[in-house]
Order: C-alpha cells, then structure tokens, then sequence
C-alpha cells in the first residue's frame, strides 16, 4: 500500500512537472532566434571538446609510429589552437548573449507577476503577506533565471558529448566501451534519488526564505511601533528564531547535496580507475595500444566533465522549477473579481447610488450585510455611522468594487457596477481613508499620483484647494520635497491633505471618506475637514466617522447595525427620536 502511495506520488510530481515546463516554454518565444544561436553555440563549443581527444590520437598514432614528420605535428597544433579558438568563441557568446536572453526572459516573467498583482483583489492581500509576494518576485524569480538560461545548454551539452563519446569510442573497441559506459545506471539511479529530494527541499528553502522575508518587511514596517514598545529583544528573538529554522533547511538542502556531490565523485574516480585498469588490461592482450587507451582516459575525462555538467543542471534545474512552481501557483489565484466579457467604459457617473437587496460576508463566514436596501441621491452628503463591526466599511468597499456581494446588486446611476469596467468604475470614485499612503517621492509626485498627466499648475492649483500650500511653502524644497517612504517626514494631517489634493486633480463625482480624520488631533481635524467640505462640494459623498460631531451637518445620517439600516435621518431628526444615534451621540459627547 506505502509502495503503491509512493508511485501515485511520483506520478503526481512527474505530471506537475511536466506541466511547469509547458508553461516555461512560451517565455523563450519572443527570444527565438538568440535560443537557437544559444543551442548552436552550445553544441559547436561541445564537439569541438569531442575534437580535441579524437586530434591527440591522431597526434600519438603518428608519434609512436615510424613516419612521424614534424610539418604533421605542426599542422595537428595549428588545428588543436584553431578549435580552442572556436571553443571559446562559443563560451563568450553562451555567457554574454545567452545570460542577457534570461535577463529579458526574467524581465518578462516579473512583469507577468507584476500583472497578476495589479488584478488581483483586495481579498487576496488580506490574506498574503508583503514579505512572501516580494520574495516571489526577486528570490523566485533569480532561480528560474538561472535555469531557464543554463539549464537548455547544459542539457543539449550532455546528450551531445555523451552521444558522441559513446558513438566514437564504439569505433575504437566495443567491449571496453560498454564496460565504461555500464556504470551510468547507477549514476542514473544516484541522480534520480537525490533529484526527488532535492526538489522537496528547495521548495521548503523557497517557503522559509519568503517567512523570513516577511517577518523583515513586517518589523521595519512597525519599526517606530518597535521602539515606542522598547520590543527591540522580542522582535530579535523572533527574528533570530525564522533565521534559525532557515538554517536547518539549509542545513538539509547542503547534507543532500553533499552526499550527491560525493556520490558522483566517487563514480567519476571509480568510472576512471576501471578504465585504466580494464585498459591496461586490454594492452597487454592485444586488444588496444597505448594511444588508444589515453584516448579513452581523455574521452573519460570529458565524460566525468560532462557529469559535473549534470550536476550542476540537477541543482539550477530544481531551484528553478521549485520556484517557477510558486510563480505558477501565484498566476493561478483566481481573480474573482475581474471585467465581465461585455463591461462597458463609463466616462463619468452623476452619483446616484443605490444597494439594492445585498447581501456579503467575507469567505465563508456570518453574512456582515443581509438584504440592504438603501439610495443615495446624486449630489447628496451622506453619513455612516454606526457600532463597531456593522459593516461601514465593507457596505462602501462594494462601491468601487474592492468585494462582490454575494447577492443582490449595487448600482450607480441605475448601472451594476458590475457591468462597467473596473478601470471606468473606479476613475469616477475618490476614497480618502483614516491610513493614507504616500510613495516615497515628492510631495508634488504623490498629489499628481491622482491624475498623472496633471502639469505642475494643476498639481499646485489642487495643492492649494486641499490647503497643502500652508505648509508646503514654508519647507525650503517646497513641492519638490521628499516626504519619505509611507510619508514619514510628514504629520498625519499634512499626509491627509496631500491624498485630499489627489482627489482634486482625480475630481471624481463620487466620494468616499472612511475614518478620514479620527486619527487626527483636533487643529489637524479642523483643518483637514475645511479641505474635505471643498472636495465635497457638488459630489455624491458617503462619510464613515467615529467623531459624531464631524458629521452632524450632514443632509442625511445612516445608522447601520448588524441588522441593516436602523435610523434614517438628519442629525435633529434622529435626536429627537432618541434611537441608537441618539444614544451614540450622547455617549460621544460625554
């Protein structure tokens, strides 16, 4: 039953394989012709190895023999320099061109990666972590470099000497031959054995490597929260833990590839000394001279040579599909959501917004919206407010499509958003939430970030609007300042306004603002929210705050529960009614 288990594995492992490659192939398409002159070089540069013996018995056959004549030495040297010249010629382009085609082959595969990022939904990254995608697209991506550019050459290598050894040695004597040449099944078992191991480690290496990446990005990305906690040993700790289980991976990985290095070694010493011993054995009965046996020690030789060839492809080859592996299981995530065949480009919306009858929960979980129903008027400001875990967020995250319901339909302007295009459906929606990130660049770069064709006007005229002006002005580079990775030279509420001022140059007539200022002190709230009230202006705005006093101007109060929409409202209506907003408000104020 183990045995049947075992071979039902191998199996799996085997089609899985097999299946990789199919898809590696279409990489080398664009590349065609720098492959085939790749290949061409590879098997020139081989044969002129295989010349090299053949020309040295020719050599030993007119020196031991009685016409020896030196112009026939002269002219064997010259052709001897003339192949190594040919040899080289062929090495240099198989170094040069050949690892600048699995530079372009990289090239392509990390942008087909970068693709499936940029489709993939919010869902997946709340599920992914940083550290792993980044190390899928740098640590991964290095392996199947190196293998899809060696691992071709070597291989045609290999079966060329091997082949040509083989066919030529034939030729000198057939039972010496196939003395030498009946110890490569038990090189072919040695290399089979440690190859299944082999794969299984460096897929745990690559999953290891990507952990401690993650762990990495994680503690540099919390690094002030590190500080401020005084969690520097902890984190340490931590870190010295992942480190410490990489290192055992490692240390499988080197044990494996120990014994198979010391495995091939012992063959290639055990394949020479029965060639010297089965040779000198051949002499003395007659069967073959002294040339021909140091022909055979140097063909042997390029043999062993051709063996270390092998290993080394063994090493990239298993790198290389373990990591091209992941990439494949990456491209395969579904992209649940995507444009459906007939989407439509909308190149503005009014800003009706309507839930009708939805329903969503995340995965497969409690529903967190069941049957909402509920429109919001072109042009109306619009506050959500609620307990926490009511479902704000999520109710707005189904605007612009960063989840699907799971029943029912949200519409814009009497459209499912469904059927417009993402690109279309979320160039006519500005969110401004509580975490603003800003790209480490310019201040100016990161407004333009919401319209990149903006000239330096725009960007300065939407500046002003947001009120990023007042503080950009006094920084001696001005808009040209670098506000550091995630903006960390800034405060929040100069962060808050830049991604205001982005929103400006965007100018969608449809906006969200999620938790925009409750992080904020109360001179930063006041200032942001001058900025946010001109954006609003004229535009659909759905408002998400904690802070009830921020929005008790609003036209219209949601009250959003568990149980759908509670309280519908202005802010003296539901007072006066003295329901959950009321009690909410209360318990705010005081």
């Amino acid at each position: 039953m183990a045995k049947k288990e075992s071979r039902r594995k191998s199996g799996d492992k085997t089609k899985i394989e097999k299946g990789t490659l199919r898809r590696i192939f279409p990489f080398y398409k664009p590349y065609k012709g720098l492959f085939a002159l790749d290949l061409l070089s590879a098997f020139i540069m081989s044969i002129a190895g295989l010349v090299f013996p053949v020309l040295v018995r020719v050599l030993m056959y007119d020196v031991l023999g009685d016409d020896f004549k030196w112009a026939f030495l002269f002219q064997i040297a010259g052709i001897m320099i003339a192949v190594k010249i040919v040899e080289v010629a062929c090495r240099y382009y198989m170094t040069t061109v050949g690892h600048i085609m699995g530079a372009r082959i990289e090239k392509d595969i990390r942008m087909s990666l970068f693709n499936k990022f940029m489709r993939l939904p919010t869902s997946f990254y709340d599920d992914n972590k940083v550290g792993e995608l980044m190390s899928r697209s740098t640590t991964d991506l290095f392996d199947i470099t190196e293998c899809t550019h060696h691992c071709p050459e070597e291989i045609f290598i290999v079966i060329v000497k091997f082949v040509g050894t083989f066919a030529y040695l034939m030729t000198i004597n057939v039972e010496l031959t196939l003395i030498v040449f009946a110890t490569i099944p038990v090189f072919a078992v040695v290399t089979y054995f440690y190859n299944n191991r082999l794969n299984r480690i460096f897929r745990q290496n690559r999953k290891k490597i990507a952990e401690l990446n993650t762990h990495l990005e994680d503690t540099l990305s919390g690094i002030r929260v590190v500080k401020s906690f005084a969690t520097e040993d902890l984190e340490t700790k931590r870190f010295e833990k992942d480190n410490e289980d990489f290192v055992k991976i490692k240390r499988q990985s080197y044990m494996n590839m120990g014994g198979f290095f010391s495995s091939i070694t012992l063959f290639s010493s055990i394949v020479y000394i029965l060639t010297a011993v089965t040779g000198a054995a051949f002499i003395q009965k007659g069967h073959i001279n002294a040339a021909d046996l140091i022909t055979y020690l140097l063909f042997v030789n390029t043999l062993l040579g051709t063996v270390d060839i092998l290993v080394q492809f063994t090493e990239q080859y298993q790198q290389g599909i373990a990591g091209f592996q992941r990439y494949c299981n990456l491209m395969d995530t579904p992209e649940d959501i995507s444009d459906k065949p007939d989407a439509i480009d909308i190149e503005s919306f009014d800003g009706e917004i309507e839930f009708s009858d939805v329903s969503f929960r995340y995965n497969d979980g409690a529903d967190v919206l069941n049957h909402l129903s509920v429109t919001v008027a072109k042009g109306e400001s619009v506050a959500i407010v609620g307990p926490s875990g009511g479902g704000k967020t999520t109710m707005v995250s189904l605007i612009p499509r960063f989840y699907d319901v799971n029943s029912g339909a949200v519409r814009i302007d009497g459209k499912d958003v469904r059927d417009v295009t993402l690109r279309s459906l979320r160039k006519c929606i500005g969110i401004v939430q509580q975490d603003v990130y800003l790209f480490n660049g310019t201040v100016a770069e990161n407004i333009a970030y919401g319209n990149p064709s903006a000239t330096r006007e725009d960007v300065v005229k939407a500046a002003t609007a947001a009120g990023v002006n007042e503080f950009v002005d006094k920084m001696s580079d001005g808009y040209d300042t670098v506000v550091g990775e995630r903006g960390v030279k800034l405060s929040g509420g100069q962060k808050q306004r830049i991604s205001i001022a982005r929103l400006f140059l965007k100018n969608p007539p449809i906006l969200i603002l999620d938790e925009a200022t409750s992080a904020l002190d109360n001179e930063s709230e006041r200032m942001v929210q001058k900025s946010l009230d001109r954006l609003a202006e004229g535009r659909t705005t759905l408002t998400i705050a904690h802070r009830l006093t921020t929005i008790k101007n609003a036209e219209r109060i949601l009250v959003l529960t568990e149980n759908g929409i509670a309280e519908d409202g202005n802010h003296k209506e539901l007072m006066e009614r003295g329901g959950i907003y009321a009690n909410l408000y209360r318990t705010y104020e005081n």
